[in-house]
């Protein structure tokens, strides 16, 4: 084989998984050498003082260890929590500093600010290879107001050649550290956030059939471009979680004292209209967009009972609150399930933060689990990622892929544009 042919389909092969991704990257641009300045997302939980959860930090090393190997010096910015643009020590990166050190296998630097003279001054003295944390950007309200002349002082002050963003879980946000930074440092992506943006794209845009859309949670105003989207691409939509409710109230059905949203009667209308659509007629529909045919009830919602009583969804009592779906739910859910070519899971099947109240969510957990050879699993940030990372005895390896993003993976599967990714540099 010629040379030329060969290395040409080399690089095809080695960006094939790039295809989907329109912005440059690390592996573009000559950062060898450079300082860069990297926004991760490390809005983890915090317990006595320490991460509670480090799976964040953890999804942030490949892309650390590889501006490592490239002799970068690596500023790190993240915000934690919503510290009212005020300094607050509940909410303080100290923590993640530590934390990161241990995973890394190195003392973290840890500046109590993210801009100043004690910015410009740590990074002096930095040498290859070496990792700064900055303070909490939120610590001050310019962050979330996207103010030019914050983002200005955090190019400048941490003396960065390239802005590195990573932070997916954050991408959907236009704040001083996400977009504005971008006008004063050529910005390119991490391997975090591509991997993010392509795994999740390439699953709406090209998934393997049929495709199934597990969707849960509180609200259906947060998800409503996301819902008719599924409409639109998937085989069959399984709703569970408080989001069932409000159809279920919308049907005529009684669900008690339950969490639902009222005043989406025309929302759901028009779901309902996309999906007569796609199918044809009312029994086609109702197996289209799958509802629970049976729930698990309580009168006191801080009961630590492992179970509650199972009623059908037209049986529940004025004083009941749905907790979670039936026995009979979840088998017929565990059967939409069974045999899908792609699944994306965004919402946990009843108040699943409670332990009493997840074993709908846990049957459905397990059943991809262990489908993971033959499906391809996408499971959502935010409650659902949080839910089975602690199911998961692999820290979501049973599954293809658990983001880092709860708002940006929501408004990235409904076609959104995401502020963090569209200021990065075009590949």
């Amino acid at each position: 084989m010629p040379r030329k042919i060969g290395c040409f389909l080399l690089c095809l092969c080695l960006n094939k998984d790039n295809m989907s991704f329109q912005k440059k990257t690390i592996s573009d641009v000559p950062l060898d050498g450079l300082r860069v300045l990297l926004r991760a997302d490390y809005n983890v939980p915090l317990q006595n003082g320490a991460v509670a959860d480090d799976y964040r930090i953890v999804q942030s090393l490949p892309t650390i260890r590889a501006l490592q190997q490239r002799g970068c010096q690596i500023i790190i910015c993240s915000h934690l929590g919503r510290p009212s643009g005020q300094p607050n020590a509940a909410f303080s990166l100290a923590p993640v500093a530590e934390r990161l050190g241990v995973l890394l296998g190195e003392q973290i630097i840890f500046v109590p600010e993210c801009v100043g003279d004690r910015v410009v001054q740590t990074v002096k003295h930095m040498r290859s290879g070496q990792v700064v944390l900055l303070e909490n950007v939120r610590f001050h309200p310019e962050e979330e107001a996207n103010d030019s002349d914050f983002a200005k002082h955090l190019a400048t002050d941490s003396g960065a050649a390239y802005f590195v963003q990573d932070g997916f879980g954050v991408a959907h946000r236009a704040h001083a550290s996400t977009d504005a930074i971008t006008r004063f440092l050529p910005s390119v992506a991490g391997l975090l956030l591509q991997k993010e943006v392509t795994t999740i794209t390439n699953a709406m845009e090209h998934p393997k059939r049929p495709m199934v859309a597990v969707l849960g949670g509180a609200k259906i105003s947060d998800k409503i471009k996301v819902v008719e989207r599924f409409v639109e691409l998937a085989d069959r939509l399984v709703i569970g979680g408080a989001m069932a409710n409000t159809f279920l109230q919308y049907k005529g059905l009684p669900i008690g004292k339950s969490v639902h949203e009222d005043g989406q009667e025309a929302v759901l209308q028009r779901i309902y209209a996309k999906a007569l659509g796609k199918v044809s007629g009312q029994e086609s529909v109702d197996e289209f967009i799958c509802l629970p045919i049976d729930v698990a009830v309580t009168t006191d919602l801080e009961s630590k009972e492992q179970r509650r009583t199972v009623v059908r969804v037209n049986d529940v009592k004025t004083d009941e609150y749905i907790v979670d779906i039936g026995t009979h739910t979840i088998s017929h859910f565990i059967e939409d399930l069974h045999g899908a070519g792609t699944v994306i899971w965004n919402g946990t099947m009843g108040v699943a933060e409670k332990e009493a109240f997840s074993s709908g969510s846990a049957y459905l957990a397990d059943q991809l689990a262990k489908q993971k050879d033959t499906t391809t699993t996408i499971v959502g940030g935010g409650d659902t990622a949080d839910f089975v990372l602690h199911w998961d005895p692999e820290k979501g390896k049973n599954f293809t892929h658990v983001s880092t993003g709860g708002g940006a993976s929501l408004e990235l599967m409904a076609g959104e544009k995401l502020p963090g990714i569209e200021a990065l540099m075009d590949a």
